[in-house]
C-alpha cells in the first residue's frame, strides 16, 4: 500500500521496531491511530479526530499521489467539493466518507484495490461485489454513498453512465424494524415522577413531547424562537430541502416546565432552553442525546425486546413518535401532522394515522361482537 500523507499525522518507530502514527494538532491531546494511513479503519479514525479537533481543514487524502481519473482522485475531489461539504449534512458526511473509503480499499480478484483503478472501469459487478455479504441496511446505505460518488464523477466528465443503475439491495429478513421505541403513557408518567418540574430533564421531556421536535432541533431551540406564545424555527433537516419553517403553539405543560426552571440554571447570555450541568448549551445533538439517556436510566425505564429481535431503550426520538401518535389519536389529519412534524410527504406520517385507525376499527369490531354476545345471552336466558 502506498504511503499516504495526511495533515497533523506524524510517524515514528517504537521500541519494538514497529511504525506508529500519531495525530498531533496544536491545542489538542496527542492520539495514536491504529492501522496504516489509507486503510478504511485508519481513515475513519483520522476524520473523526480531525472533526473533533476543529475540522474545516484541507483534507487531501494522498492527492499528490493519485492519478487523475482514478477512484482515489475522484474521491479526493468529492470530499473537497461543495456538493459534499455544503450539500450534505455533517451526520451524512461522516458515514458516507467511511463507506467511500472502504470502497476505495476494496480489492479486485487480482489483488488491486479499487482506488487505484480508473473510475471509468467501475462496472455494475464491481459495486455488487462490494455490497456482497453486507446486511440489508448496510447495503442500502453503502449504495447511496457509492451512487453519490458516481454521480459526482459523471458531473465532472469522468463517467458517461451510472453503473449503479438497476442494482437492488437484499431485503431484510424477519419483521420490519420500527426504529426507536415509541413512548406510551406509563413511560411518560414514570419519567415525570422521577424528574420533577424545575429540572432540565423534565423540561427536555416536555419540549420533545409537546412540539414533536427532533433531537437536533430540541437542543438548539430557545428564547430567540418565541413569537406570540408560539415557537418558530426552521428544522435542521429541511434546510437543504424544503426550507420549511414551523410555528407551533406552546402548550400549558411545556410552559409550566419553562417557568419552573430557575434562571440561574443557565449561564449569562445563554438563550437555549436546554443546557448542560454547567449552564451552557449542549455541544451537539449527540451530547444532548447522551444526557437524555442518563435521565432515562435514572427514571428506571427498562429496555424492551422488540418483535424484530432487537432490544431497544426509550430515548429522545421516541418522544417525537409519541407526540405524533397522540396527535393522531386526537383526530389530527395527515396535513396537520405534517405541519407539526415538518415531514415533507403524507406517506411519512400516514403510519401514525394507520395505527390509530387500526385500533379504532378493531375496537368497533369487538364492540359489535360483544353486542351480539349480549343479545344471544339474553335470548337464551328467556
Amino acid at each position: 500500500m502506498a504511503e499516504v500523507e495526511l495533515e497533523y499525522v506524524n510517524s515514528f518507530i517504537d521500541s519494538r521496531g514497529k511504525r506508529r502514527y500519531v495525530f498531533r494538532r496544536r491545542g489538542h491531546k496527542r492520539v495514536t491511530i491504529k492501522g496504516h494511513p489509507g486503510s478504511a479503519e485508519f481513515m475513519a479514525n483520522y476524520h473523526a479526530l480531525l472533526e473533533k479537533s476543529g475540522g474545516n481543514s484541507p483534507i487531501e487524502i494522498g492527492a499528490s499521489r493519485t492519478k487523475a481519473g482514478t477512484v482515489n482522485a475522484v474521491a479526493v475531489a468529492l470530499f473537497k467539493s461543495d456538493a459534499f461539504l455544503k450539500g450534505l449534512a455533517k451526520d451524512t458526511q461522516r458515514p458516507w466518507r467511511r463507506i467511500i473509503d472502504h470502497f476505495r480499499e476494496f480489492k479486485t480478484p487480482s489483488g488491486r484495490v479499487y482506488g487505484d483503478n480508473s473510475i471509468a472501469s467501475i462496472q455494475t459487478k464491481s459495486i455488487t461485489d462490494f455490497l456482497e455479504g453486507k446486511t440489508a441496511n448496510a447495503q442500502k446505505n453503502s449504495l447511496k454513498a457509492i451512487r453519490f460518488l458516481i454521480r459526482f464523477a459523471i458531473s465532472k466528465g469522468h463517467l458517461v453512465h451510472d453503473p449503479s443503475e438497476g442494482i437492488e439491495t437484499v431485503k431484510a429478513d424477519g419483521p420490519r424494524s420500527h426504529g426507536h421505541m415509541t413512548w406510551l403513557e406509563p413511560q411518560v408518567a414514570q419519567f415525570r415522577k422521577r424528574h420533577a418540574l424545575g429540572t432540565m430533564a423534565r423540561l427536555a421531556l416536555e419540549l420533545l413531547l409537546n412540539i414533536a421536535a427532533r433531537r437536533y432541533d430540541a437542543h438548539l431551540i430557545g428564547q430567540q424562537h418565541i413569537r406570540e406564545g408560539k415557537l418558530l424555527w426552521r428544522p435542521h433537516k429541511t434546510i437543504r430541502t424544503t426550507g420549511k419553517i414551523l410555528k407551533i403553539r406552546i402548550m400549558p405543560e411545556l410552559q409550566a416546565a419553562l417557568d419552573a426552571v430557575p434562571s440561574e440554571a443557565r449561564a449569562d447570555g445563554v438563550l437555549t432552553f436546554l443546557v448542560n450541568d454547567y449552564g451552557r448549551p449542549f455541544a451537539s445533538a449527540a451530547a444532548f442525546g447522551n444526557k437524555f439517556a442518563d435521565w432515562c436510566r435514572a427514571a428506571d425505564l427498562e429496555p424492551v425486546l422488540c418483535d424484530d429481535g432487537r432490544v431497544r431503550n426509550y430515548r429522545a426520538h421516541g418522544l417525537r413518535k409519541a407526540a405524533l401518535t397522540a396527535l393522531a389519536h386526537a383526530g389530527a389529519t395527515g396535513v396537520e401532522l405534517m405541519a407539526v412534524s415538518g415531514h415533507s410527504s403524507l406517506d411519512q406520517v400516514q403510519v401514525y394515522i394507520d395505527e390509530v385507525e387500526q385500533e379504532s376499527a378493531a375496537e368497533a369490531a369487538m364492540m359489535k361482537l360483544a353486542k351480539v354476545s349480549e343479545i344471544k345471552t339474553a335470548t337464551s336466558s328467556d
